[in-house]
């Protein structure tokens, strides 16, 4: 595997650099202060994979993982960042992983295992101008580790704060991420907005009842999710039309 580590900041790309030359399969890694010299290095010569800082000067993390994504043989791109609020615009752009400062060896070598599974079914390969499947699995970091929520497991999501949290048959996930940019990502897959705090998969409404009051409830076997009045009629009509073309099942299964 050939690693460009891309820092503005020396003293945590040389620590990197160090990490991944002490990481099994890893055979060079080399180094760049910046953007504009991480394209030279990239189009002068083959590189698998970049560990890229979001905050640099001049061109940043985000804009260069942007214009990789354009080339014909894009390289897979992790970004290493300190900070966490950056996640989901990093996946939306086809990341294939987010590291927090400080990396540690265990968190590394799973990202290099995770690069190594993309590479292998094909997925670092994405043909230039294909749509990205924005955010089909949602990092959650848990005592130092990260796992991935399949979006597929997620039957609604719920906004507290700055965080949501993604309600799954298995439990609640806790993840720094606006709800407004969850929306954007996952409408295609089926998601729509039911309350002005809630995201529900259209797919896991198993009925939809009234509450104590009156209210619309849609009920998905991860627990049950208010609709606005105003968001009422939308729902029941794309209930309908999944009803019609098959896709919903009363079940609850998706």
């Amino acid at each position: 595997m050939r690693v460009l580590v891309v820092d503005d900041v020396e003293p945590a790309r040389d620590e990197l650099r160090r990490l991944l030359l002490d990481s099994p399969g890893v055979d060079e890694v080399a180094t760049a202060p910046g953007a504009v010299e991480a394209l030279r290095q990239i189009q002068a010569g083959p590189v698998d994979v970049v560990f890229l800082d979001v905050s640099m000067p001049a061109m940043d993390g985000m804009e260069l993982a942007s214009l990789l994504a354009r080339m014909t043989d894009p390289p897979m791109v992790v970004f290493v960042t300190a900070f966490e609020e950056h996640a989901a615009s990093a996946y939306g752009i086809g990341a294939v992983d987010y590291l927090l400062k400080p990396v540690g060896p265990e968190r590394l070598a799973a990202a290099l295992d995770r690069v190594r599974r993309f590479a292998a079914a094909g997925l670092g390969d994405q043909p230039p101008g294909e749509p990205v499947d924005a955010l089909a699995a949602v990092p959650v970091e848990l005592g130092g580790r990260t796992r991935f929520v399949r979006r597929d497991d997620v039957r609604f999501v719920e906004a507290q704060g700055d965080y949501v949290r993604l309600h799954t048959p298995g439990g609640g996930h806790l993840v720094r991420i606006p709800i407004s940019r969850l929306e954007e990502h996952w409408r295609p897959a089926g998601f729509v907005r039911v309350h002005r705090s809630y995201l529900l998969a259209v797919g896991a409404v198993r009925e939809l009842r009234s509450d104590v009051s009156g209210g619309l409830l849609a009920h998905t076997d991860a627990g049950d999710v208010p609709v606005s009045r105003r968001h009422a009629r939308d729902l029941r009509e794309l209930l309908l039309e999944a009803a019609t073309r098959g896709d919903f099942d009363p079940r609850g299964r998706r």
